[in-house]
């Protein structure tokens, strides 16, 4: 009598493939792991993506980015260059992930906020000041017998909701995670699958500049689910 294995739920299979896309995108030409350099230019200066590209190996790519002056809020103009091996690809293991948990799936409220509403958010590499991001609504929930109200943010038209919890420079991301806000049929509400929370750019490559989590996006328990942390091969460090 033979005992095979038993397939797993249609969430489960959901969220493999889900760590698969992800795996795939981070080891892309232009995924977290391929940064090497985030180049700012003098203000008023154009980037000219062609020009910076040249004389570069055939692994780089090099793309436009823009971003307001903290003081100023003029726009400031950058480079970004991307290798497709970079050492950060080349050692690139996999990240660490909790196991799939169904509890950590919530259905929440979701209430928009009319007009632009925005929120300052700290960055990491700004030294303490913040850059107000556009936060559409309000999501409430309760986990754990506490209510939260949470700011996601608008990234190109999706909720993206950045979170603290106790397990931050322990099991997971010290700066904490990025989650999508999945939408749902019913406008008033939303859902928050934790199991998909997921490491943020910057702890893939000191070339980004994250947003971190508000003071109203902590959670007071450990949120044991999604992402841990990017694991290398041959004691490479991604030095975070």
């Amino acid at each position: 009598m033979s005992h095979g294995t038993t397939a797993p739920s249609p969430a489960v299979a959901e969220w493999q493939a889900w760590r698969a896309r992800r795996h795939q995108a981070l080891t892309s030409a232009t995924g977290n792991l391929a940064l090497v350099e985030t180049r700012w230019l003098p203000s008023g200066e154009l980037p000219d993506a062609e020009a910076a590209r040249a004389g570069q190996p055939g692994t780089v790519t090099v793309t436009t980015v823009q971003r307001s002056d903290l003081v100023s809020g003029e726009p400031e103009h950058g480079l970004r260059f991307w290798d497709a091996d970079s050492p950060a690809v080349r050692h690139f293991d996999r990240v660490d992930t909790f196991p799939y948990d169904p509890a950590w799936v919530f259905e929440a409220a979701y209430v928009p906020v009319p007009g632009a509403r925005r929120v300052p958010f700290e960055h990491i590499r700004d030294n303490g000041g913040t850059r107000d991001l556009v936060v559409p609504g309000d999501i409430t929930l309760t986990v754990d017998g506490r209510a939260y109200t949470l700011s996601a943010f608008d990234d190109d038209g999706t909720l993206l909701l950045v979170f603290g919890d106790p397990t931050n420079g322990d099991t997971t991301y010290g700066a904490g995670r990025f989650l999508f806000v999945e939408r749902t049929d019913d406008e008033s509400r939303v859902v928050l699958d934790f199991n998909r929370a997921f490491v943020p750019p910057c702890g893939f490559s000191d070339q980004y500049n994250c947003p971190m989590p508000p003071r109203q996006n902590r959670f007071h328990l450990p949120v044991e689910a999604g992402e841990k942390l990017p694991l290398f091969r041959d004691g490479f460090s991604a030095q975070h």
